[in-house]
């Protein structure tokens, strides 16, 4: 059974910075590509950033390009994803996922989610 965990979100103000991480199990975690998602209040879940199984090849939506990095540790079984310069906009749960790509965007691969980490920015 494919389980995520993820931590490290908190309350900052704006222009702080966050690591987040996850941890996956249920799966061969260096085989599949893995993505972080977000909702905001109100919102739908969006994409995030991606990463290939070795992160030589990553992917984020405009709204955090320059700002977010995403990057793993296949020995862990842990993806991350660093956060700058943070703004009041990227307050929202964030979960992580193994994805899949399909009508053009990524999207998680399995039916279920993780509990997510509250990323909380303050202005």
């Amino acid at each position: 059974q494919v389980q995520v965990v993820e931590s490290g979100g908190g309350l900052v103000q704006a222009g702080a910075s966050l690591r987040l991480s996850c941890v996956a199990s249920g799966f061969m975690f260096e085989a599949h590509p893995m993505g972080w998602f977000r909702q905001a209040p109100g919102k739908e879940r969006e994409f995030v950033a991606a990463a290939n199984w070795n992160a030589e090849n990553t992917y984020y939506a405009d709204s955090v390009k320059e700002r977010f990095t995403i990057s793993r540790d296949n020995a862990k079984n842990t993806v991350y994803l660093q956060m700058n310069n943070l703004e009041a906009d990227d307050t929202a749960v964030y979960y992580c996922a193994r994805v899949t790509y399909a009508e053009k965007t990524f999207r998680n691969k399995d039916t279920n989610w993780g509990q997510g980490t509250q990323v909380t920015v303050s202005s």
